[in-house]
């Protein structure tokens, strides 16, 4: 019997060794770079299809969103973070913050898979100095220089505590799309 106890803990030991080896090094997607040990590389605009659709504030004071659906079209790619949007209005551009709830957390988006977030604005008044006159939403990823521009039809959007530097919105975090 004494022959049998070491090696079976030599069994043991080899089989946590190898069980350690298959190890990706704490990746959660099973993307992993496994030279660099990184994950894949951040998504980029260029490799990505995005859509916008809005559900715009009917009239000032109410609350509308735009939502935007990012799908690769690519290799898998990581969104590291908050998607990051600007309105623009003419000279002015204004970043709008991130909603304060939202959690900044690592997806990895296989090809041909989607994510979305939302914007979410409460429209300001026309023509009365109480609204930025934006024209285009400038979307970036995180971890990407890159930006998209897209136009805005949905009314000028209020600035939050009557200034302009800050609009009355938030961006949303990154959720699965679809099913």
């Amino acid at each position: 019997m004494r022959a049998s106890a070491p090696t079976a803990a030599a069994f043991a030991f080899a089989a946590a060794l190898a069980l350690t080896a298959c190890d990706s090094g704490g990746g959660d997607s099973g993307t992993e770079d496994r030279e660099t040990g990184r994950s894949g590389a951040a998504c980029r605009l260029d490799g990505v299809a995005v859509d916008a659709v809005a559900s715009a504030a009917p009239a000032a004071g109410d609350t509308g969103t735009v939502s935007f659906t990012v799908t690769n079209r690519g290799a898998a790619c990581t969104l590291d973070g908050l998607p990051a949007v600007t309105l623009v209005a003419g000279d002015t551009s204004v970043k709008v913050p991130a909603d304060a709830a939202a959690p900044e957390r690592k997806l990895t988006l296989a090809e041909a898979t989607a994510v979305s977030f939302t914007l979410t604005y409460v429209r300001g008044e026309a023509d009365g100095g109480h609204g930025l006159a934006v024209t285009t939403a400038r979307v970036a990823l995180p971890g990407a220089a890159d930006t998209r521009d897209f136009p805005w039809s949905y009314g000028d959007v209020s600035p939050k505590d009557g200034g302009t530097e800050v609009p009355d919105a938030t961006v949303g975090p990154f959720q699965q799309a679809g099913d």
